[in-house]
This record gives C-alpha cells, sequence and structure tokens, in this order.
C-alpha cells in the first residue's frame, strides 16, 4: 500500500507547488498591469490639484499687479494723499478679493500701508522685495509670525511718473484658504519647496515635514516648527516608484509616489497613491486562477480514479460487446433482406402504378373510341365529296372550283393529323421529371379529345383562354391526364342534369397558378372521401369506375409539388382545384 501511495502524495505536492507558482506568476502580472491605471488616474489628480493651486495663486499676482497701479496707491506715493485715506480702499480690495493682507512699502523697507494693521516687519532684503524694486514681480512662500500662518507673498513694483520704482505693492495670499477646497479628499497631496519643506498639502499632518535631511538657517519659517518627513522606504517594481510608508491612518502604508515639477511656484507637487485597490485586484485574479487550477487537478485526480476503474469494467464489456456483436450481425442480416425485399416491392408498386396509370389513359380512350371515330369519320367523308368534285370540276373545265376544292380537303387533313397527334401524345408513358409546362396548350389538348363527346351529349365548354402562355413545373402528358380525368369526370356526373355546361378557368397568384375545372351536376356527396383509392359514386354501367381516376390524380399533382382539392360549389355543382407552381416569363426566356 504505501509503495502505491508515495508517488500519489509526489505528484500532488509537485502540482500545489506549481499551482502556487503559477497563481504567484498571474499576481504579479495582475498587481503590475493595474498599476498602470492607477498611475494614470494619479497623475490626473495631481496635474489637476496643481493647476487649482497655480490657477488660485494667479488670481493675487494680478491682483497685486493690479492695485499697483491704483491711483490713490500711486498718489500716497507721490504724496498727494495720505496713507489714513487709502487704507480703507486696500482693506475693501483685500475684504472682496479674500486676501490675507495688502500692503504699501517704501524702498527703504518700512510698512507705508497694512490692511491688517500687522506689525511693522522691515522688507529690505527680501528675495519679493528685491524683484519688486527691480521692476520685476516679486514672489515668495514663508510663515508668518505676524499672522500666525502659511502665506504666498506677491510684491508689485510701484513706479513714478518718471519711469524709477518708488513703493512695492504686496499681497500676502492665505494658504490655508488655498488649501481648504480639497483637505482630506484623496488621495494624499502635498508641495515641497525647493529644501524638500512640505509647505503645503491635504493632510495636515504633513505640512512643515522636511524630506531628507533637515535644513538650518531658513528665514521663510521658524526652524523649530520643521519635524522630519514621514518614515518610508522606495521599492521599484518595473518603472513605477511604490513606497512603503508609516505615516499614521490618513496616509497609504503603500503607495505608488509621483511627482510634478511647477516652476510657476517654484515647488513640486507629490502624490501618494493607494495601491491596495491594485494588489486585491491582482489577489483576486491570483486566487481565481488558483481555484480553477485546483478545481482541474481535482477532476483530473477523479477522472485518474475513473479510468482505473473503468478499465476493468472495459474489459467485461468488451466480452459483453463481442457476444452481442454477433447476435447483431445476424439481426443485420434479416434486416438487410427485409430492406432488400421492400425495395423490390417498392420497384413493383411503382411499375403497377404507372401501369394502372397508362390503363387509365387507354381506358379514357376507349371511353371517348365512339366521339372520335365519329370526329375523324366527318372529315373523311367530306374529303371524299370534295375530291370527287374536284375530279368533275376539272373535267368541266373550271380548275379555280376544283383548286377551292382541293384548299378544303387539306385544311381537313390538317384538323385529322391534330387529333391522331393529340391521342398519340396522350397514350405514351412519360416518366421524365418535372419540366416547364405551357398549362394553357395542355388544356387545349385535352378539350380537342374530349370535343367529339361534348357534342355528342351536348355538354357546353366554357373556357376563358388566355391570350399568352401561362407556363408552370408538371409533366406535359401526366398532367394532360389530370386535366382529362377532371373534365371526363365532370360529363360523367352531369348525365341526368340539365343544363350540362364544364367551365374551365385559371389564375395566377404571384408564384402559384391555379386551374379550376367546374360542372354543373349533383355536386359531391362525401368531399373528404373523393381521392381515397377504389371511392366512385358512378352507378354500375356504362360508365361505371374502379375510383382510382382521382387518387392517381392527387399522386400525380403532389409529384409535381402541387395541390388538388374538390368542393362543391355554392351555385351548385362540383369543382376541383390544381394549384401549380408558376413559371416567370424572364426565367422560360
Amino acid at each position: 500500500m504505501e509503495r502505491f501511495l508515495r508517488p500519489r502524495l509526489l505528484v500532488i505536492a509537485a502540482f500545489l507547488a506549481a499551482v502556487v507558482g503559477f497563481a504567484g506568476a498571474v499576481y504579479w502580472y495582475g498587481y503590475v498591469s493595474a498599476l498602470g491605471p492607477l498611475e494614470q488616474r494619479a497623475r490626473a489628480d495631481l496635474a489637476l490639484a496643481s493647476d487649482s493651486l497655480t490657477g488660485e495663486l494667479q488670481r493675487f499676482r494680478e491682483l497685486a499687479v493690479l492695485t499697483s497701479d491704483h491711483p490713490q496707491v500711486r498718489s500716497v506715493v507721490a504724496g498727494d494723499s495720505n496713507a489714513a485715506s487709502v487704507q480703507p480702499v486696500l482693506q475693501e480690495i483685500a475684504d472682496k478679493t479674500g486676501a490675507l493682507d495688502i500692503m504699501l512699502v517704501a524702498p527703504d523697507g518700512s510698512t507705508m500701508i497694512a490692511t491688517q494693521g500687522a506689525p511693522s516687519v522691515d522688507h529690505w532684503g527680501r528675495v519679493y522685495m528685491t524683484r519688486a524694486l527691480d521692476g520685476a514681480l516679486g514672489f515668495h512662500h514663508l510663515y508668518s509670525e505676524a499672522y500666525g500662518r502659511r502665506a504666498f507673498v506677491f510684491a508689485a513694483p510701484v513706479f513714478s511718473d518718471a519711469g524709477p520704482v518708488v513703493a512695492a505693492l504686496l499681497v500676502y495670499a492665505d494658504v490655508e484658504a488655498v488649501e481648504s477646497a480639497w483637505r482630506g479628499a484623496r488621495p494624499a497631496l502635498f508641495f515641497t519647496d525647493a529644501q524638500g519643506v512640505v509647505f503645503l498639502s491635504n493632510r495636515s499632518e504633513l505640512v512643515f515635514t522636511a524630506k531628507g535631511a533637515m535644513p538650518a538657517g531658513l528665514s521663510s519659517y521658524p526652524i523649530e516648527r520643521l519635524t522630519p518627513f514621514v518614515s518610508y522606504s522606495e521599492q521599484p517594481i518595473r518603472d513605477f516608484d511604490i513606497w512603503q510608508v508609516d505615516g499614521g491612518r490618513y496616509v497609504p502604508g503603500r503607495a505608488l509616489h509621483l511627482t510634478l515639477d511647477l516652476p510657476v511656484i517654484d515647488m513640486t507637487g507629490e502624490v501618494l497613491v493607494d495601491v491596495a485597490p491594485a494588489r486585491k485586484l491582482a489577489s483576486l485574479q491570483a486566487a481565481v486562477v488558483a481555484a480553477v487550477c485546483l478545481a482541474f487537478g481535482m477532476l483530473l485526480f477523479i477522472a485518474t480514479q475513473r479510468r482505473r476503474t473503468l478499465a476493468a469494467l472495459n474489459t467485461r464489456l468488451e466480452r459483453r460487446v463481442s457476444d452481442r456483436t454477433a447476435e447483431l450481425r445476424a439481426v443485420n442480416a434479416d434486416l438487410r433482406r427485409e430492406v432488400a425485399e421492400r425495395t423490390a416491392a417498392e420497384a413493383r408498386l411503382q411499375k403497377a402504378q404507372d401501369d394502372l396509370v397508362q390503363a387509365g389513359k387507354l381506358t379514357a380512350l376507349g371511353q371517348m373510341s365512339a366521339g372520335i371515330s365519329h370526329e375523324l369519320n366527318q372529315p373523311l367523308t367530306a374529303i371524299r365529296s370534295f375530291a370527287e368534285n374536284a375530279q368533275g370540276f376539272i373535267e368541266r373545265g373550271k380548275p379555280e372550283i376544283a383548286g377551292q376544292n382541293l384548299g378544303r380537303i387539306s385544311e381537313l387533313a390538317r384538323r385529322m393529323g391534330r387529333i391522331i397527334s393529340n391521342l398519340r401524345a396522350f397514350a405514351r408513358q412519360e416518366d421524365e421529371p418535372p419540366k416547364d409546362v405551357d398549362i394553357v396548350a395542355a388544356i387545349d389538348a385535352v378539350l380537342e379529345i374530349t370535343a367529339p363527346r361534348a357534342a355528342q351529349d351536348g355538354i357546353a365548354v366554357i373556357w376563358d383562354r388566355p391570350h399568352m402562355p401561362m407556363i408552370v413545373r408538371g409533366g406535359e402528358v401526366r398532367l394532360q391526364q389530370v386535366i382529362l380525368n377532371l373534365v371526363s369526370n365532370g360529363m360523367d356526373a352531369m348525365e341526368g342534369s340539365d343544363p350540362k355546361q364544364v367551365t374551365i378557368t385559371i389564375e395566377q397568384h404571384g408564384a402559384r397558378t391555379t386551374v379550376s375545372v367546374r360542372d354543373t351536376g349533383p355536386g359531391i356527396a362525401e368531399p373528404e372521401k373523393i381521392f381515397d383509392p377504389f371511392y366512385t359514386t358512378k352507378a354500375v354501367g356504362a360508365a361505371e369506375g374502379m375510383g382510382l381516376g382521382l387518387s392517381i390524380s392527387y399522386g400525380l399533382v403532389q409529384s409535381f409539388g402541387g395541390m388538388i382539392r374538390g368542393r362543391n360549389h355554392p351555385d351548385g355543382g362540383a369543382v376541383f382545384t390544381i394549384e401549380l407552381d408558376s413559371v416567370a416569363q424572364e426565367a422560360v426566356a
């Protein structure tokens, strides 16, 4: 038992190790892939915050430039007005724009006007003051002890009418008012100056923290307020800078770090984006892959166990199959013999049906033989009379009258030839597949065959003949037989009726052509049985039938892909309708 169990345990251990390795690879790939979109969003957030900051400071920059050119400010510098009269104007400007303070400073650094009444500060030698006195726009950031808060200072030069700078106008922008709009929002943003000190942030715990070594001797803010930056370690992953941060609950422990230089305000914008969503997504992907692999392995193990069981069962099954195969071979041989017998029987049935169709046609010809003989006898008698008259006219020297008689003889001969041609075509057997047939010509041929009987029995045949051929799919001879059966049945049915009338109409509806044959007989007693074999309503006598005509017609129309129906007409008599597939004239052409 132990000899078989050990290899199986080794295989399971190797499979689990492979699953762990594959899941780890999937985790790493998913983690790195998720950092890309995360970086794009973080860069967009940083750019948006930076634009918001610079845009807000731009407003105070423009305020300093515009206020420095104010007429009352220039009048104070020129000595035309006193500071007390201009101070309310600057105070109103500061209140409306949200400036922390607006000052007018003399070239020696002394304060001439201050809207907030801040204690006098010597601005001489400051960076912003030096640039303003040089005629440029000065800018600086600092922590003001006078206001007890961080501020941005904009210094605009005040020019005299002669041209030189005679004063500087200072506008203080409150940093807390600027950053209050996005304080506490995600992600963690902070802006550091050239010394690496965080001067502006949406996380208050990061303000006045210095990255790297603590700077000394800074005049922008007191050194005692500076603290070291939060503890962090960098871990580069591909092209991403990942920080492991220990900065409290509001700073992400593992974050993607991005920077953006802002030379306009001489700072660098930085952002820390939590990578927890990327790690969670990668962990979920790895877990799904591991679960799928374990499930697949379990199914494979179960399948292997079942395969061993099935191998034993397969041996027994093969023996049973071999025994059963011998039995099936014997049954198969019996089935083949039965199929051969059925095929031969179907062939004999088809031959009998064809013989029956031919017999039906010959029977119809036999029933019409008297009328046909009369139809042929009349032209023969006329031909003999015209021939004798022509001979007499020739002897009496009247060749023009003899020529007229010869023309009548020729017309009568053509009439007899047409009758005989129709009979021969109807009598022949047809075994060709369906083709394009002119249904109008087929009806004409049938009416020419039945004309003697109609004349003998006093039956009026109404045939609304179209002026152009109408092509359908069918067999020419078989189609003539179907129409002949319907016309003959109608004539038989009207033996004791008055009036006697057969009406034939043809209509075309889209892709189908309909032929209707109506008689004025007594109608159909049982319409649902008229196409059953051996069903007939004819009395025993000269017109007795076997009840196969309509059944044969039904089969012939079905072989063309058509339909045949029979019903009683509301005005009396029976009407039979044949529907066949139409053939477009363009296709025929």
